[in-house]
């Protein structure tokens, strides 16, 4: 009888642990089809069925959960070797890509650069797209989202504690005109609109007091990137709704004016997010600590 490879061993591990083919293709980042066929054909050799499988689910038979059981210790072991040897390296090195938007990548940029500061050897890839993307499919070690729009299949590691939004204008916006005190005066005002990577338009969501309201916002101006809508406000063409910590210094420095400020409520803040592999390379585990370490220091 032939011998299972180690990948087949970590393929059965995964689709076991996952629940399914597809999310475990995503982990493993290879394709659904291919995954299937390489345990298909480890069945066969072994003449054995190690999982049963509908058109909605996959599940263990009971040979399969005897020999996830059995192989478990050895795969940890493995893994265990793997993080020591690169724990036992003095430099960590190599590229690590990380997907996220450009609002988060210019709010981030100090933790980017401590972290290139701590590992000098490490080339740091940041990409930046308004579109949640596949970030294992599209060759990324990461992304950076709001947290309640992670993949549910993927790790996540909370970078900042609950964010809101703030909606903010130039002086010479305000210059002449009533600032609104309820969300219903946006519909009084030139709002700069944002369009969603899905095409839609972003509504804006207020809160005071669990009276809840989403707001049309009215304009002649329609975005579809955060950076390009602060410019913007920057320049006096409306008003934005924006993540506050992306304007806490315009607004120190009198460059923008913020309202309805009651009204804002808090929502998930970013959040880095992978796969879960058996073994995380040493670099974004170096990326992973710091972001640990230093806490809510982001705010």
């Amino acid at each position: 009888m032939s011998k299972a490879t180690l990948a087949e061993l970590e393929a059965v591990s995964a689709v076991a642990r996952c629940g399914g083919f597809r999310a475990a293709a995503r982990e493993l980042a290879v394709s659904s089809s291919a995954l299937s066929h390489a345990i298909a054909e480890l069945e066969n050799r072994l003449d054995v069925r190690l999982f049963n499988r509908t058109t909605r689910s996959v599940a263990l038979t009971e040979a399969g959960e005897r020999f996830v059981a059995e192989i478990a210790p050895a795969l940890a072991a493995i893994d265990s070797a793997l993080e020591n040897m690169g724990e036992s390296s003095t430099e960590i090195s190599g590229l690590l890509r990380i997907n996220t938007f450009r609002a988060a990548s210019q709010m981030l940029l100090p933790l980017f650069l401590d972290y290139m500061r701590r590992h000098p050897h490490v080339e740091l890839e940041i990409a930046t797209e308004e579109a949640l993307v596949d970030v294992l499919g599209q060759g990324f070690d990461a992304g950076i989202r709001f947290g309640d729009t992670v993949p549910p299949d993927m790790i996540a590691v909370p970078i900042t504690s609950t964010m809101r939004a703030v909606v903010v204008g130039a002086p010479a916006y305000f210059a002449g005109r009533d600032r609104p005190a309820v969300p219903a005066d946006l519909m009084r005002h030139r709002c700069i609109r944002g369009r969603m990577p899905t095409g839609k338009l972003y509504r804006w969501g207020f809160e005071k007091r669990s009276q809840a309201v989403l707001i049309d916002a009215p304009g002649p101006l329609t975005l579809d990137e955060s950076g390009l809508i602060l410019e913007a406000a920057l320049e006096g063409a409306g008003l934005a709704y924006v993540p506050e910590p992306s304007v806490t210094e315009h607004i120190s420095s009198g460059r923008l004016e913020s309202v309805l400020e009651d009204w804002t409520p808090p929502y998930p803040g970013l959040s880095l997010y992978f796969a879960g592999r058996r073994h995380i390379p040493a670099r974004l585990r170096a990326l992973i600590d710091l972001i640990r370490e230093q806490g809510h220091a982001l705010d």
